[in-house]
């Protein structure tokens, strides 16, 4: 029986140093039956022409041209031109073990909806790719929450995922945002019968300087926040037994981005970052008790209180000098 067709999604924007690499990675899949969609964001370098090439040499790849509109408006046009029952996302600057999809393909059944590996931080090409893990374990979907809140697996990030196209339906990125999985993947999860995960590692995540993780913050990084926002939302409806944890993971990352604001923004940008930080926690009182809460994070929920700003400053202190990490 023919193994059901994969749809990769690969938004490109001024990365032709790797491109090929990635391509390159995703082409050479053990997993054969798939379509690799490019989605040429505009870019004014010569990634356009490197799909183009990759295209004619492989009647698996499509290339969509469009007017730069950013990550979140590339994904949704692959998204609507799809056609597989399998999706997966890569990043363009990244790339993939030969067994990445063939192994996540081998931990569906007829229940489980989204399959994730592991993945490496890497800053060149050529990352060694352990032997696979056969030890997979399966979450419901609250377990996968909770985790995602925790932020210890089943993050927001959507490319070391294999989805079921039923369980995406018409979840779409939202678009001219920096930051857009964090608005996907809580939906795609709540929407799962329910869900795996191997350590084994298949993703080469590529850390470059000049990526969105790693400039400083801006105010368009708040976004983050207002997606996790809507993920409180989404959660008191949907599964409130983890809207706790949820404010609480909320209003320290507000603390965080904060800290975050101190060092790098410029007094003006900073008093408004601050305002909606101040907006965001405001709305999440009371905040409920919460036992399992650590002695580190009581302390800093009373100091924050008292001042967001002088606490923000005070672990910025702490961390220069080595006492805090």
């Amino acid at each position: 029986m023919e193994k059901p067709l994969l749809s990769v999604i690969v938004p490109v924007y001024k990365v032709e140093e790797y491109l090929d690499e990635c391509i390159r990675s995703i082409v050479s899949q053990t997993y054969e039956n798939l379509e690799l969609l490019l989605v040429d964001d505009g870019s004014p370098d010569r990634s356009g022409e490197i799909c183009d090439a990759w295209a004619a040499k492989d009647s698996r790849i499509r290339v969509i041209h469009k007017e730069n509109a950013g990550a979140g408006a590339a994904r949704n046009a692959a998204l609507d031109a799809a056609k597989g029952e399998l999706i997966g996302f890569v990043d363009s600057d990244d790339y993939i073990s030969p067994q990445m999809y063939e192994h996540l393909y081998s931990m569906l059944d007829e229940t489980t909806d989204i399959a994730e590996c592991g993945y490496v931080s890497v800053t060149e090409g050529g990352a060694a790719f352990p032997e696979l893990s056969h030890d997979v374990r399966r979450y419901t979907p609250q377990e996968a929450m909770a985790c995602h809140i925790a932020d210890t697996c089943f993050r927001q990030l959507i490319w070391n995922k294999l989805y079921r196209r039923g369980v995406i339906g018409n979840i779409r990125f939202p678009e001219q945002t920096v930051i857009d999985d964090e608005f996907f993947t809580y939906q795609v999860l709540g929407n799962a019968r329910s869900l795996k995960r191997t350590e084994s590692i298949c993703y080469a995540y590529r850390q470059q300087a000049g990526s969105v993780m790693h400039q400083k913050y801006s105010l368009k990084r708040i976004s983050g926040l207002r997606a996790k926002q809507m993920r409180l939302r989404y959660l008191e409806e949907h599964m409130p037994e983890l809207a706790a944890d949820a404010k609480y993971e909320l209003y320290f990352s507000c603390l965080f981005a904060m800290q975050s604001a101190l060092r790098s923004m410029a007094p003006e940008e900073r008093r408004e970052a601050e305002r909606s930080f101040h907006e965001i926690m405001e709305n999440l009182e009371p905040l409920p008790p919460n036992a399992a809460l650590t002695a580190k994070r009581k302390i800093l929920r009373f100091m924050t209180r008292l001042s967001l700003k002088g606490t923000a400053a005070l672990l910025n202190v702490l961390q220069d000098i080595h006492l805090l990490k």
